[in-house]
């Protein structure tokens, strides 16, 4: 029955093509389609030359978005009318708090950036990604769809003389590195690294999909920290769980190494691709601008991250915008604006170690690729022994 649903839709798509291709003086061929749940149809253009990849991608786009009203939205967790946090099975909103007084009251303090760079990079960005404030005893990086390019040194020269490199782990596109304070290295021992890849037809194309991840002993504290980037486009929710649950199960493997500690804090950072669901894409960009916890309510979280934390979702999403501006894209494509960039964190024994999450926030003033990178700052507190 799908199929032969499919095989019509085809026909009338044809059809209603070739009509519109002999219409004089046409230079785009215009449907009108409904883009979310419950959304009135809106139009949507094939510009011309009419070529035959363009009018494939064209029904492969109208099917998609057909598909997509027919799916029920999974909501596992927002906010509620007076924006508080709600509590659900699987990942945990947390409250910012942001007062830190660095290195006094915290045993150790954690600077979390997350950044997709669409193949494009400045050392200006880079500078401005790592700031001037440095109240932090570590930063970590994590970088998607990084050009070919030397990321470490640019990283490097823009944190100047404040922090040095203590580890870092590449594969292909996916990048991760961890900076210490000078002398950190005396503090430091047992960094590894790990990759896990998804996709890319066993590394024949450059940006595959994955993960990346370093473990290291920083102070006594063990920390696992992981930048991935998972599938795209809104259909592939089972997919990207998949992939997490995948990478989460093959990263520093206990069936590899049983009698390895597990890890104090883990920290997961990156372009996780989750999409907006259960809104229409004009209605959600209006309430980007005038009613953005009421859109946050519609916010697909993902059946995945089961006893992880995020901070609240207070900066409108990072994806997808006009490349050298902070407008949503305006392309033929018109992609929902979704916070497909985030960062996490679990730790292993609450009654050990506590985390406070002190700020989490984009940075909207980095306008080079078609995301906003986006900043945690995370500090750690050791219990004292009874």
């Amino acid at each position: 029955m799908c199929a032969l649903h499919t095989l019509a839709f085809k026909v009338l798509y044809i059809l209603n093509f070739a009509i519109e291709f002999y219409r004089k003086g046409k230079k785009a061929i215009r449907y009108n389609v409904p883009v979310g749940f419950g959304e009135e149809a809106r139009p949507w253009e094939i510009s011309s030359p009419f070529t035959l990849p363009k009018v494939i991608m064209g029904f492969e786009k109208l099917r998609r978005r057909r598909f997509m009203i027919r799916r029920k939205p999974i909501q596992l967790g927002s906010l509620d009318s007076h924006g508080a946090t709600m509590s659900h099975e699987g990942l945990k909103t947390v409250r910012v708090d942001n007062r830190c007084d660095f290195s006094s009251y915290s045993d150790l303090c954690i600077c979390v950036v997350t950044w997709n760079m669409n193949g494009q990079v400045t050392y200006e960005d880079l500078a401005e990604l790592v700031g001037n404030n440095r109240k932090f005893d570590l930063l970590v990086v994590g970088l998607q769809e990084v050009p070919r390019k030397n990321i470490s040194r640019l990283l490097q020269a823009a944190l100047l003389d404040s922090h040095i490199l203590l580890g870092k782990s590449i594969m292909q596109s996916i990048h991760l590195y961890v900076f210490g304070l000078k002398d950190s290295d005396l503090f430091t021992k047992e960094v590894k690294i790990d990759k896990s890849p998804v996709g890319g037809f066993g590394g024949l194309i450059r940006r595959k999909k994955g993960a990346v991840a370093i473990r290291l002993n920083y102070k006594g504290i063990t920390m696992v920290f992981i930048s991935c980037h998972l599938s795209a486009h809104a259909q592939n929710v089972e997919k990207r769980n998949s992939e997490f649950r995948n990478v989460s199960e093959s990263l520093f493997s206990q069936k590899l190494n049983p009698y390895a500690r597990p890890a104090q804090i883990t920290v997961w950072l990156g372009d996780l691709n989750y999409r907006i669901q259960g809104i229409g894409n004009y209605p959600a960009r209006d309430l980007i601008h005038n009613d953005l916890h009421r859109l946050l309510q519609e916010a697909e979280r993902g059946q995945i991250f089961k006893g992880y934390s995020e901070g609240t979702l207070t900066f409108k999403p990072t994806y997808k915008y006009n490349i050298g501006s902070s407008n949503y894209d305006t392309s033929y494509k018109v992609r929902m604006p979704s916070w497909t960039d985030r960062i996490l964190f679990k730790t292993q024994d609450t009654e050990e170690i506590h985390a406070t999450l002190h700020s989490y926030e984009a940075m909207d003033d980095i306008h080079s690729s078609d995301h906003k990178p986006v900043k945690a700052h995370i500090c750690l507190k050791l219990s004292k022994p009874s």
